[in-house]
């Protein structure tokens, strides 16, 4: 729920709502001394931008950087410099190209239209000071070190602005909140492509959270090394993996959605996704640090087609992760597969160097599902001397690999299951049948609603492209499961999957696909209880239509069963919903919280002394007529509470109350 909006976020809604009409300011150069970036203007990439010197840019919510198109505007901020973009739901920053904007209705970035496309700007890259591991650079060494370095894929300009890592996990990157990232990635060689987001050695003090990445031709988010959480990540249609680990991340992350789909017309890989999550531990199996991370609260759908979307969980090279709290549906391959070695020359699990480890193995790939967390070293052999405090710290129970209190659904290809069998992840693929470690194979579906295009051939592959999406829980999600640790960053949700029950789901209002119509606004829902009039009335108030921030009618809150021939009206809340006794000896309710504002009395109708009156207010109108009115400007998945007022001069206060209806503004 939302408190009443400053005059000052007021103006600055205005202002994301026009930016594409706004001035357009070419940056043309790197950004060596701190600046701020403002939401009345409109921000153009003009070849690589590197914010770097120490400096940081600060960008406002609201801000619109529209590159453009293929016309290879990119951002990259290099170690010890900083961003500081911080968005709100109402007013995202959006990073996308021309071609996106051209589709916005009216210059609204609460609009457009999706279409099969990526490649058409860079990307925002970000490279920190935060350990790594990384065996191309040949200074680096097998055992954790400051000195170790690496550079970023997809950037070209040398080791002085493209280099990442270094010795400090607690390295302050900046701040990245609400931001929307579309239409990205360049490729400049084979496997050698720009992300959505890419994070190179990013330390734990960098705050990222709210992140939506839309149609990127290569990986959703890439994180090499380094200890940086996330929260609040949403990534659709990918060209290739959605999300993306290697050369040692030791973090956390809670609250993913992921829908796999395709960003334009290539290969896997290229255009069509490929897998959902890709973890590799390091670039060869024995260096530190390894990937050692902790997942929970993950929504993941992939394409239901066999062979259609790659797999699930795709493990490589030592990687250590545990995923709780999750939904994995509708997967065209495999839940968990053991990819071992990520073509890179890394050697994989149960890997034997004799020069670097004395003919030592690491973990195979049966041990680590069957290790505790904390029961062995990382690898003896290339541990520090002395250790570094908190090294590894993202897991604090478990088993190092683990997948627990988790639903799967939908997953339909002979092998979906081979490999998590294997590990003890189920028992069984048929549904109902297997429930181990909190897990289960679904009958029914885990989400509330999904809708998909009809199958269409993309490059070989059957797709079937979400159009709608209603992820809240449902079924066997609902079912509680233990929350995450109070560690100060995991949230205590106690639901499976990204999204709360009988919540707008978050991604509503600011990313792209809510943008492109692909977020169901919830239908209102009833709740409290309606007082009993003198004639035994019980008034009921619904909605019939959407309501919306944007159309000037089409929502109408109808009150029927009134008390006929008296004065009424509806009024409603933005607080949440309430639960109180009207009054002493009254049998209503007031299901609204305060403040409340009044919407014009009107009379019943009907006939005196019978439940026949009735009346009907067009709450759309009423806020476009009344745009001072409480809770306005409304910008769309917002919550509101309504409920129904009318005289009844016997009752107690004289008056009586109808059930509350709290329902959700459509942009």
């Amino acid at each position: 729920m939302r408190s009443l909006k400053s005059s000052t976020a007021i103006a600055l809604a205005a202002a994301a709502l026009s930016a594409v009409a706004s001035a357009q300011v070419n940056v043309t150069t790197n950004i060596t001394t701190s600046t701020t970036w403002t939401a009345n203007n409109v921000y153009n990439l003009v070849g690589q931008i590197y914010v770097t010197n120490g400096a940081t840019l600060t960008i406002e919510p609201g801000t619109v950087i529209a590159n453009t198109a293929n016309a290879g505007g990119s951002l990259a901020v290099t170690r010890g410099s900083k961003i500081v973009a911080v968005g709100t739901a109402d007013q995202p920053i959006i990073f996308t190209s021309t071609n996106d904007t051209a589709t916005w209705v009216g210059g609204n970035p609460k609009t457009g239209t999706w279409r099969v496309a990526a490649n058409e700007w860079g990307n925002l890259t970000i490279m920190g000071n935060a350990y790594i591991s990384e065996d191309v650079i040949g200074a680096n060494t097998p055992t954790p070190n400051a000195a170790n370095v690496a550079d970023m894929e997809g950037l070209t300009t040398g080791p002085a602005f493209d280099r990442y890592g270094g010795g400090n996990d607690d390295d302050d990157s900046g701040s990245l909140s609400y931001v929307s990232l579309r239409y990205t990635g360049k490729v400049v060689g084979l496997g050698n492509e720009l992300n959505g987001l890419s994070l190179g050695g990013i330390g734990r003090e960098t705050d990222i959270d709210h992140i939506d990445i839309q149609n990127n031709v290569d990986d959703g988010v890439e994180i090499w090394g380094g200890t940086v959480n996330l929260k609040y990540v949403n990534i659709w249609d990918i060209g290739d993996d959605s999300f993306d680990v290697d050369q040692g991340w030791r973090g956390k992350a809670q609250f993913i959605n992921i829908v796999q789909g395709y960003s334009t017309v290539g290969g896997q890989g290229s255009g069509v996704g490929d897998n959902i999550f890709e973890t590799d531990g390091a670039e060869q199996c024995w260096y530190q640090p390894v990937t050692t991370a902790s997942l929970y609260n993950v929504t993941a759908i992939g394409q239901p087609a066999t062979g259609s979307g790659d797999h699930g969980m795709a493990f490589r090279d030592n990687a250590r992760v545990q995923y709780r709290n999750a939904i994995f549906m509708d997967l065209g391959d495999r839940l968990v597969s053991f990819d071992n070695i990520d073509g890179d020359g890394g050697l994989g699990y149960g890997c034997v160097s004799s020069v670097a480890t004395g003919s030592v193995p690491t973990l195979n790939w049966a041990t680590t599902w069957t290790t505790d967390w904390n029961a062995v070293p990382a690898y003896a052999p290339s541990d520090a001397v002395p250790a570094i405090p908190n090294f590894y710290s993202a897991q604090s129970s478990g088993k190092l690999n683990e997948v627990k209190d988790s639903v799967f659904f939908n997953n339909n290809s002979s092998a979906a299951y081979t490999e998590a069998i294997a590990r003890g992840v189920v028992t069984s693929s048929t549904p109902g049948v297997s429930v181990v470690n909190g897990n289960t194979v679904a009958s029914l579906s885990p989400i509330t609603a999904i809708t998909r295009n009809p199958i269409q051939i993309i490059s070989g592959f059957a797709m079937q492209r979400v159009l709608s999406l209603d992820p809240r829980p449902a079924n066997d999600a609902l079912v509680a499961v233990p929350a995450a640790p109070a560690d100060g960053f995991f949230s205590q949700a106690t639901y499976r999957g990204a999204f709360a029950p009988n919540e707008v789901p978050w991604i509503c209002g600011w990313t792209a696909a809510s943008a492109f119509g692909r977020v169901v606004i919830p239908a209102p829902v009833a709740y409290c209880t309606a007082g009993t009039t003198t004639n035994g009335c019980n008034a009921s108030i619904t909605g019939i239509g959407t309501a919306s921030a944007s159309a000037g009618s089409g929502f109408t809150l109808s009150v029927s069963n009134v008390e006929g021939q008296k004065l009424g009206l509806v009024f409603y809340g933005v607080t949440g919903r309430a639960n109180a006794p009207w009054g002493m000896g009254s049998t209503s309710f007031l299901c609204v919280k305060s403040p409340t504002q009044r919407m014009g009395s009107q009379n019943a109708g009907g006939t005196v002394n019978t439940c026949t009156g009735a009346f009907n207010t067009d709450w759309n109108a009423f806020i476009t007529a009344n745009p001072g009115a409480l809770g306005g400007p409304f910008m769309g998945c917002e919550v509101v509470q309504a409920q129904a007022w009318f005289r009844d001069p016997p009752a107690p206060k004289t008056t009586n109350l109808s059930n509350g209806l709290e329902f959700y503004v459509a942009p």
